[in-house]
């Protein structure tokens, strides 16, 4: 069983400069900042090496940035990590994890509903909340759009 220590240090030698910080939540659950670019790789790493599953991602707009979470969960150890990735706002897209996950599917088209971020080779990114309630290019969870609203 691989402690949260060796799995750290795992994680910094395999994707070394790509690991911004860690953060260790509690004994057995590990944030990773990491650059985007390895995101992918990382989260197949977790699955199919190290047999975490993946359990639901979060998005949030951070004004400058937006910022995922993904979330894992290895059942054996007891060990969860989260991954977080921050997207620039001029460019809002990320690799879909749906080729690994199909759990994936809705969670990224929920995001993409709500912040307008991308999903690259998603095979399915319809609305999945609003219908045709909503206009085109309207992302309600944006920033600009909810301070659009203030009076």
């Amino acid at each position: 069983m691989m402690e949260t220590n060796e799995f750290i240090e795992l994680m910094k030698f395999k994707y070394k400069l790509n690991v911004i910080r860690t953060y260790i939540r509690y004994k057995n659950r590990v944030l990773f900042d990491l650059n985007k670019d390895v995101f992918f790789k990382a989260a197949t790493f977790l699955y199919k090496e190290l047999n975490f599953r993946f359990i639901i991602a979060t998005g949030r707009d951070n004004d400058k940035t937006y910022e995922i979470v993904y979330h894992f969960s290895n059942d054996q150890t007891g060990l969860i990590t989260n991954l977080r990735i921050n997207i620039p706002k001029n460019k809002p897209e990320i690799e879909s994890l749906t080729s690994l996950f199909v759990a994936a599917d809705w969670i990224e088209r929920e995001m993409h509903e709500l912040l307008g971020i991308t999903f690259l080779n998603h095979p399915n990114m319809k609305s999945l909340l609003s219908g045709e309630n909503w206009k085109e290019g309207v992302h309600p969870y944006k920033l600009e759009s909810r301070q659009a609203k203030k009076p």
